[in-house]
């Protein structure tokens, strides 16, 4: 089988890489393990967050708000083309501290995020009297937090549903059985040898969540991606009361309450520990003390991809052939980035300078 562009990998990074490229009028072939992969979409709170993205990498918080920025007409473009609406929204969205200390340390953080910006990143520290006047029912714990107009949510598996149905419904080929077994560069071709036959376009994308380590040394590429497991709790629907989201709880479209951030680095275990879950639900608590009688009603683990510095790879072969690898754990708020900027690149045959400091080089520098 032929195409323009093969893309490995049917999560959050590839749909919407493939997504993008198929815009760009490539006949796209995507290659999707299906729900047998790690899917990290299932870990994912849904936040389309800038403030704590990229605190030591410029270059990572601006492709951040670049795509948060995009999301609008991002979202709007899905939901006309597939009816699939992604509940997007961009009320702003909350960090919030439960000591003196994490307050200091916010406010330094964010300094320097603002500061390194140019003054494009843009924020409040608020304390406790203007928080309760933006948030409702906050505990004694709470002393402040950040604020930031840039941020907002999506449903995650919304999204993930709307790639995938946006690209069939633009004409993409999606593959569900067909592992890759072998990557071989003839020429200016790429052939792909899988269990159910080979397969060959002279572009390739490796988007392949924790499968693109060994996809990408096939190419003499070092991509050191490990997973990291996340828990999340959901409650039972609950009255309307969160307008914007927060880093640890949103509340969802439906009216459940997501609760989260956790990380374990327990190889590929995408199961869960009640201690992590008491961690995680100690906090809401403290942050909404009325979640105590909440019933949860689903919890689950799922493993994320992370790499060594927590930040996005983006690159190409050393031979300069036309193909990128591509991963980060933040697909939902980089997928607007990635399928209005990453993926026209790469159908020009390179990488935004957007991302030049996002290479695999910088972990090979002594």
């Amino acid at each position: 089988m032929k195409a323009d562009a093969i893309v490995i990998g049917g999560g959050m990074v590839g749909a919407a890489l493939a997504y993008g490229l198929r815009r760009q009028g490539l006949d796209t072939l995507m290659l999707d393990e299906g729900d047998v992969a790690f899917r990290a979409a299932r870990g994912n709170f849904g936040l389309v967050w800038v403030q704590s993205k990229g605190f030591d990498c410029p270059e990572y918080a601006a492709w951040t708000r670049r795509s948060a920025d995009l999301w609008p007409d991002f979202s709007d473009e899905i939901e006309e083309l597939t009816g699939t609406g992604l509940q997007h929204q961009r009320p702003g969205g909350l960090h919030v501290c439960l000591s003196g200390a994490e307050f200091e340390d916010r406010t330094r953080q964010m300094r320097d995020l603002s500061e390194r910006s140019g003054g494009a990143f843009r924020y409040e520290m608020l304390e406790r009297r203007a928080l309760d006047n933006l948030v409702p029912g906050l505990g004694p714990d709470v002393v402040g937090g950040s604020y930031s107009p840039l941020d907002g949510h999506a449903n995650p598996l919304y999204l993930l549903r709307g790639l995938h149905a946006g690209f069939r419904a633009l004409g993409g080929r999606v593959r569900l059985d067909a592992r890759v077994t072998a990557i071989r560069r003839t020429g200016a071709t790429y052939r792909l040898e899988t269990g159910t036959g080979k397969l060959e376009a002279p572009k390739l994308v490796i988007a392949a969540g924790l499968g693109t380590k060994p996809l990408a040394a096939m190419l003499g590429m070092t991509a050191p991606i490990d997973p990291v497991r996340g828990q999340i709790l959901v409650t039972e629907r609950a009255r309307p009361f969160l307008g914007m989201p927060l880093t640890w709880v949103r509340q969802t479209g439906e009216g459940s309450i997501m609760i989260g951030e956790s990380r374990e680095e327990v190889g590929f275990d995408d199961g869960t520990r009640w201690q992590v879950q008491a961690r995680i639900a100690d906090r809401a608590r403290r942050i909404f003390p009325f979640l105590e009688r909440a019933r949860i009603v689903r919890t689950w683990g799922a493993l994320r991809p992370y790499t060594p510095d927590g930040l996005p790879i983006y690159d190409r072969p050393p031979d300069g052939a036309d193909a990128v690898v591509a991963s980060c754990h933040s697909g939902v708020t980089l997928a607007a980035v990635h399928a209005g900027v990453l993926a026209p690149a790469i159908a020009e045959g390179r990488l935004p300078d957007d991302v030049g400091g996002l290479g695999t080089g910088r972990f090979h520098v002594h």
